[in-house]
C-alpha cells in the first residue's frame, strides 16, 4: 500500500513538472531564474529567449533592408537600346525575291510570266533598274515591342561581256532599301523629319546593304562572279527611338505605331554596264522584341 501511494505521488509530480515545463514554453508561465542563473544570462545576454531574439534580429534585417538603397537598372548610356533590353527575341516572318537584269528578258517572261527582269539593249550603255515591292511581310498589332530589326541575305550571279575589240570596265550596282506602312502615318498633319514632307503612311529606310563592283573585261571573254553576303541590322530598320529622334514623331505616337499593324515591303534599285546576265537573289527575315 505504501509502495502504490509513493508510486502515484510520484507520477503525479512528473505530471505536474510536464505541464508546468510545457506552459513555460509556450509563454504561458514566465521563466524566473535564480540569483545567480539571472546575473550569468545578464552577462551573456541570454536571458531573451530564442523566438524573442529570432525577431528582433528579422526586424532589425527589415529595418536595414528598407533603409538600402534599392539598386537601379541600366541607363541608354549604359546599354545603348534601352527599350529593348533584356527581350527575347521575336521571329516575325521571312520573304525572298529574285531580280534579273538580262539581254533577253523575252525569253525570260516567256518561261514565267511574274519574273522581274530588266532588258539590257547595249551592254556599252549603263542600263538602270528599279524594282518596288518585290518582297513584303505583313506585321499584326503588337508583333514587337519597340524594334523591327532586318536579317537580309543578297546573292548575286553576275556575268560581264564585252563585245568590243578592247578591254573595257564592267560594272554594276544595287541598293535595297524597305518601306513601312503604318496606320499611325497615315495622319496629314505629321510631317516626315527626314524629308520635310507628310509620311503618307509610309516611310522609307536603307539597310547598309549597297554594293558596287566593277572589273576589267577583256574583248570576247566573259567573266562570271558569285557574290554572297549578309546583314543584320543594330539599331533596328524601325524602332521608338528612331521614329521620335529621327523622324520627328511623339513618344505617344511612337508607342501607337508598334501597337499597330505594320507592312514591311522590300525594293531594290541599280546598274549595269557590259554585264550580260545578273541574278539577284534575295532573302528577307525581320525579327522584333
Amino acid at each position: 500500500m505504501h509502495r502504490k501511494t509513493l508510486f502515484l505521488a510520484v507520477t503525479a509530480s512528473l505530471a505536474l513538472a510536464g505541464a508546468f515545463a510545457y506552459a513555460a514554453n509556450q509563454g504561458m508561465l514566465p521563466v524566473r531564474l535564480s540569483a545567480p542563473a539571472a546575473a550569468n544570462a545578464a552577462a551573456t545576454g541570454s536571458a531573451a529567449s530564442l523566438p524573442e531574439r529570432s525577431l528582433r534580429g528579422a526586424a532589425a534585417a527589415a529595418n536595414g533592408a528598407r533603409s538600402a538603397k534599392k539598386p537601379t537598372g541600366p541607363t541608354v548610356d549604359d546599354v545603348g537600346d534601352l527599350d529593348s533590353f533584356g527581350r527575347n527575341v521575336r521571329w516575325l516572318g521571312l520573304a525572298t525575291a529574285l531580280v534579273q537584269i538580262s539581254t533577253d528578258c523575252p525569253s525570260i517572261l516567256a518561261e514565267d510570266p511574274t519574273a522581274l527582269c530588266q532588258q539590257v539593249n547595249d551592254l556599252a550603255v549603263t542600263t538602270p533598274f528599279a524594282f518596288n515591292d518585290i518582297a513584303r511581310i505583313k506585321l499584326p498589332a503588337n508583333a514587337s515591342n519597340s524594334l523591327l530589326c532586318h536579317w537580309f541575305s543578297p546573292r548575286v550571279a553576275v556575268t560581264f561581256f564585252n563585245p568590243t575589240a578592247n578591254p573595257v570596265p564592267g560594272r554594276y550596282s544595287y541598293n535595297p532599301t524597305l518601306t513601312v506602312e503604318n496606320p499611325v502615318l497615315n495622319d496629314p498633319a505629321l510631317i516626315d523629319a527626314t524629308t520635310g514632307a507628310p509620311f503618307n503612311g509610309k516611310l522609307s529606310t536603307g539597310m547598309s546593304a549597297s554594293e558596287s563592283m566593277q572589273v576589267v573585261v577583256d574583248p570576247g571573254f566573259p567573266i562570271t562572279q558569285s557574290l554572297r553576303d549578309s546583314v543584320v541590322c543594330q539599331s533596328g530598320l524601325i524602332s521608338k527611338r528612331a521614329l521620335v529622334e529621327t523622324y520627328g514623331l511623339t513618344a505617344a505616337q511612337a508607342d501607337s505605331f508598334f501597337a499597330n499593324p505594320t507592312t514591311v515591303r522590300l525594293n531594290v534599285s541599280g546598274s549595269s554596264r557590259f554585264v550580260d546576265y545578273t541574278l539577284y537573289s534575295f532573302g528577307l527575315r525581320i525579327v522584333g522584341d
